[in-house]
């Protein structure tokens, strides 16, 4: 009889946060309880398919495409009323979005940083002033060519997202100086 004993490992970018931000983030900021130190929430991926309302075959690649990508199945977004301009009608898909928590978030970002942005052709940095006021942080990718999980064979057509960072801390310094420590490429002025 043999037992399985399964380890299940902590993500790299997840034991570096523990390990090293952390330490950083209290000697900065000088905080007096640890818990007080920021830390990440979610990562929301949100990809809007705006031309899914008048060929509905669309949706399904942009769903697999991000399926792939973050390695969970996309919440299909509907139009939530009629606007006759656009020809779109309530109920009608119109973009696919996925929330990212826990070890998958820690893992999608250590992808997203370490291979993906690297990636970008004349990649310059991030804005490192797209902050909510809240130390949330939010910015957009062109094609998701950029993923090393997407065959480039099996591309049918360039689809931008959006990608949200929401962090525990409450101002901009904060969250800019978490995203910066966990090694997001901010442009220097």
């Amino acid at each position: 009889m043999t037992t399985a004993t399964e380890t299940k490992t902590l993500p790299r970018l997840k034991e570096r946060y523990r390990n090293e931000v952390v330490a950083k983030l209290q000697e900065q900021y000088a905080y007096g309880n640890p818990m007080q130190v920021p830390g990440m929430v979610k990562i929301v991926v949100n990809m809007g398919v705006g031309e899914a309302a008048r060929d509905a075959k669309l949706i399904d690649g942009a769903v697999r495409d991000l399926a792939t990508i973050t390695g969970q199945k996309p919440l299909v977004r509907r139009a939530t009323k009629s606007i006759a301009q656009f020809k779109l009608r309530e109920g009608m898909p119109i973009g696919a979005k996925v929330t990212l928590r826990g070890d998958r978030m820690w893992e999608f970002l250590d992808r997203l940083l370490s291979i993906a942005l690297p990636r970008i052709r004349d990649f310059r940095g991030l804005d490192g002033r797209k902050l909510d006021g809240h130390g949330n942080y939010t910015f957009g990718l062109t094609e998701q060519s950029v993923f090393h999980e997407i065959d480039q064979d099996k591309i049918d057509r360039q689809r931008g997202m959006d990608i949200t960072v929401v962090t525990t801390a409450t101002t901009d310094d904060e969250g800019r100086a978490l995203l910066k420590l966990l090694g997001f490429p901010f442009k220097e002025n």
